[in-house]
């Protein structure tokens, strides 16, 4: 049970990576500040735990408007959301 568990995780995390360098391929000099994502997030009820850079994306963890604790990587120019896990 546990291989399975690990399996599976490892599984998300190598196929959220490949969205993530596809989908974030942006010059850091085209970067929008972390604290505008954060306004964002708020803006829509999200309690922002941290944001940080990863695979040249943000990867966002907070609590969303729903209670739900979420893991999600956006587009660092456009701040589109790209990918979302709720954490359990």
């Amino acid at each position: 049970m546990k291989r399975l568990v690990a399996i599976a995780i490892a599984s998300w995390a190598v196929g959220t990576a490949a969205v993530a360098s596809e989908r974030c391929n942006v010059p850091i000099a085209d970067w929008q500040p972390r604290k505008v994502l954060q306004a964002k997030l708020e803006s829509v009820g999200w309690k922002v735990r941290s944001i940080r850079s990863e695979d040249g994306c943000y990867e966002a963890f907070a609590i969303n408007a729903e209670g739900e604790k979420v893991a999600a990587f956006f587009n660092p120019k456009s701040l589109e959301i790209l990918d979302t896990k709720i954490e359990h």
